[in-house]
């Protein structure tokens, strides 16, 4: 998780306060704003983002209580700390009610204003750390690592390994359930952004007037709902990585703010004015022939051109065979443990009616097939009983193998003898004689 950037906005029209306050914490290493007055005080909040507001209550024109009020307006995740030299019970009530973290009276010890502020500080950087965290674990299941070791994977991975570290954007290419958001973070994690938020998009969740608040924040009455102001996901990946998965779903009203964002970097939140600036990587994914969008008219050419500097294809789960039976047995050890089962492994027969299957839902397809194995299962293994039974039943009209140019003879070798196998339902004597060797030399292949 990224440590956001924090300041402290110090008010007071006595300027002798202001500046011994200023160099008190700048002496603390905090970052610090100035303002006279509360009128100058609320145009810092509208133009940059402020952790801790410090501010004198009794102040001509805009005084205290009324800019912690206005400052819950613009910038409703500011922390606000009152000072004043009257305090009393009553006035220090009325802050807290209005939403001040905290009230120091006059006069005070550098050791007491500084401890509150440093309190507020990490309150404040509570917040947005929950809310990055809000936006990136929407999925609650834990994150899991990239596994497979064929050579479609083994390829796959050497490229992502390869663009990583750039900040070029990427745009992932697959079929649905091939995992695209675990490539996305991997390419995160890999990248010198890897100590940064890495927020995720589902574009295709979301209506066209939601995707656009939901990556580029509103203003407080933008639209019937905005009761404040919010950041948008560009805001919580700012210096970290954007994955926004679907990406052939958007609107052309959306695609031409996306667009801007990549060119430009800056962006308006809706219904606001002020532009902003963002330093995000873009990681984007599609299932869909972008080529195709473009040439229809429903994808901008210049937004996939923009989008398509490094290209990564990702290979669905029937081009990588050899992964299945350690899908399998991870998906396995996975649901077992949640569904509190001691389970042993997967039968011999069930891992054949596995690599049999064409799977067209890809690895997503596989994992919600070991789930429901996992719970059917009544012993400590699972059989093909206790797969779906259009795997179990497999695929007959599947009779071709499709293998990717450049595999090795022995890969290939392998792939072949596995997949007759498969089709034989494990009968070793048939596969050989479909593929013309002796029977030894299937035992000895495998």
């Amino acid at each position: 998780m990224s440590v956001l950037p924090q300041t402290l906005l110090i008010v007071d029209d006595d300027r002798a306060n202001l500046e011994s306050l200023e160099r008190i914490f700048q002496r603390e290493r905090i970052e610090v704003v100035t303002a006279t007055d509360g009128k100058e005080a609320l145009e810092v909040l509208r133009r940059r983002r402020i952790s801790v507001c410090l501010t004198d209550l009794m102040m001509p024109g805009l005084s205290g209580i009324e800019l912690l009020r206005a400052a819950k307006t613009v910038s409703p995740e500011t922390e606000v700390i009152l000072m004043t030299a009257f305090g009393t019970v009553e006035t220090a009530v009325e802050a807290m009610k209005e939403g001040a973290w905290d009230f120091v009276t006059k006069p005070f010890k550098r050791i007491q204003i500084v401890k509150a502020v440093r309190r507020a500080l990490d309150q404040q950087a509570l917040v947005m750390e929950n809310l990055a965290l809000k936006a990136e674990l929407q999925d609650s299941r834990r994150d899991r690592s990239i596994i497979g070791n064929s050579l479609a994977m083994r390829q796959t991975m050497d490229m992502v390994r390869q663009v990583a570290p750039s900040n070029a954007t990427v745009l992932l290419l697959g079929e649905s359930g091939t995992g695209k958001e675990l490539f996305a973070r991997a390419i995160h994690n890999a990248s010198s952004r890897a100590n940064r938020s890495f927020i995720a998009l589902n574009c295709a969740a979301l209506p066209e007037t939601l995707l656009e608040a939901e990556l580029f924040g509103h203003e407080k009455g933008a639209f019937t709902g905005a009761s404040a102001r919010r950041q948008g996901r560009f805001e919580l990946a700012d210096h970290g990585t954007l994955f926004l998965d679907e990406l052939g779903e958007m609107s052309p009203q959306v695609q031409v703010k996306l667009l801007r964002v990549l060119q430009e970097g800056e962006f308006e939140r809706v219904g606001g004015t002020q532009t902003l600036r963002v330093d995000t990587r873009i990681v984007a994914a599609t299932n869909m022939d972008l080529k195709a969008q473009v040439e229809a008219g429903r994808f901008r050419e210049d937004l996939f051109y923009r989008l398509n500097v490094i290209n990564i294809s990702l290979p669905p789960l029937r081009e990588r065979k050899d992964d299945i039976p350690l899908l399998a047995h991870y998906f396995l050890t996975l649901y077992a443990g949640k569904n509190h089962k001691e389970l042993v492994g997967i039968s011999r027969e069930a891992v054949e009616a596995l690599l049999a299957w064409s799977w067209p839902g890809n690895v997503r397809e596989l994992e919600n097939a070991i789930e429901r194995a996992v719970v059917l299962c009544r012993g400590d293994t699972i059989t093909a009983d206790d797969l779906p039974p259009h795997i179990r039943e497999g695929d007959p009209e599947r009779r071709h193998l499709t293998v990717p140019i450049g595999t090795p003879l022995e890969d290939i070798e392998r792939m072949v003898i596995r997949e007759t196998l498969a089709a034989t339902r494990g009968d070793k004597k048939l596969a050989a004689q479909l593929l013309g060797i002796a029977t030894r030399t299937i035992y000895r292949k495998i």
